[in-house]
């Protein structure tokens, strides 16, 4: 009781000296963003603020910033303040949408640029290419992933690549058919990576630089009903880790960056030791310094926390910590490095944690602010 007083009146002081520098040096810190599912609850679309990296808080509470229906992975560009939104639907034409908006460099505005059909139902992950003229669409419930090119204004071409994954696997309820959960480049933006859930399988593709085409290269399977959700590179490339939401555990992967292909080095569960399998998994994300490994329970609903070999690549079990909330679908890091803001889905809730930049423990440093029914978070990094 005196620790939860202590740390409101803590985090109350840091509020009111941040809005007081911000007022006088007109910083108002990083542009942080919310995809939300807006279907059954009180969403209305993309939600904005700022994030104020020095003391790990917005600068104001998240307000709409974009009306779109279920806009629940966003991606910003590589290197332009240009923002893309996935529409999870299966209604426009049997498939989904994704919406591209230029953002106001003072005013954080957010300008609808184009639409595109996504080349599949129930797009739920979007990723980029490095040099941000490729970017990656997966399609859940057809189970096909797209590319599309980056035009000069920042909206997109017709997608110039759609792959049908097949097959299935053991779980008769959830596997009967493919299900691409995430797609992702690699950091030299050669190869393609697809989680499927459906099919316990990461499928690997060679990236055409200039077309965007993807071509199928290689296919990672893992223990049957694993069901692959997200996938996270180290920064240098070496090795990868992907989270699996029915089975709750990582497996590391070292990387053959000539070929792109994986090679499984360990599978370690995303839960405390001795406690048994609850929820599911689902984001998965690399600490840019390469040292920890952090990935979301849903149900136990906490953040694991690991430590990475930097020579093997392996991984050690750190802690879990609760995210103060209900139901962390993603999170995502600060570009600093020095934060972790965790979507709390059926709480409503974002809540911030400091991060140990010696053993990658979290802290919750008190901010929560509200954000309905929040299942993406993304920050413009302005160093890139």
């Amino acid at each position: 009781m005196g620790k939860t007083l202590a740390m409101r009146r803590k985090f109350l002081c840091s509020l009111l000296f941040v809005c007081s520098f911000s007022l006088v040096n007109g910083e108002p810190g990083d542009l942080i963003v919310f995809g939300t599912y807006t279907k059954g609850g009180k969403s209305k679309g993309i939600y904005q603020a700022r994030f104020l990296e020095s003391e790990g808080l917005l600068h104001d509470e998240p307000d709409l910033g974009a009306e779109l229906e279920n806009p629940s992975f966003l991606t910003f560009h590589s290197t332009n303040l240009w923002l893309y939104a996935v529409s999870e639907v299966a209604s426009h034409n049997g498939g989904g949408l994704i919406t591209s908006f230029a953002v106001g460099s003072e005013s954080g505005e957010l300008e609808q640029t184009g639409q595109q059909p996504t080349g599949g139902a129930g797009p739920c992950h979007i990723s980029m290419t490095p040099d941000g003229k490729i970017l990656g669409v997966a399609n859940y419930q057809s189970g096909t992933v797209s590319t599309f090119l980056v035009k000069e204004d920042g909206s997109l071409t017709p997608p110039v690549s759609t792959i049908q994954h097949e097959g299935s696997s053991v779980n008769p309820k959830r596997q009967k058919s493919p299900h691409a959960h995430s797609i992702n480049f690699s950091p030299d933006g050669k190869f393609a990576y697809a989680a499927d859930l459906g099919t316990d399988s990461i499928f690997v593709y060679s990236v055409d630089p200039e077309t965007g085409k993807l071509t199928p290269s290689s296919e990672t399977k893992l223990p049957p009903g694993s069901g692959p959700r997200h996938f996270t590179f180290r920064p240098e490339g070496a090795f990868a880790y992907v989270i699996n939401e029915m089975l709750l555990n990582v497996t590391a992967f070292s990387v053959d960056k000539e070929s792109g292909g994986l090679s499984s080095i360990q599978t370690l569960s995303t839960l405390p030791p001795g406690v048994e399998n609850i929820g599911s998994t689902a984001e998965v994300v690399c600490h840019k310094s390469g040292k920890f490994l952090y990935g979301s329970n849903r149900g136990h609903d906490s953040i694991v926390v690991y430590s990475i070999d930097d020579e093997s690549g392996t991984l050690t079990y750190v802690e879990n910590e609760p995210i103060q909330g209900e139901v962390p679908r993603n999170f995502v890091l600060s570009p600093d490095g020095k934060w972790l803001l965790a979507a709390g889905q059926k709480s409503n809730s974002v809540t911030v944690f400091s991060i140990d930049q010696k053993t990658g423990e979290l802290e919750f440093n008190g901010a929560r602010y509200h954000v309905p029914s929040p299942v993406c978070i993304r920050i413009f990094d302005e160093n890139n």
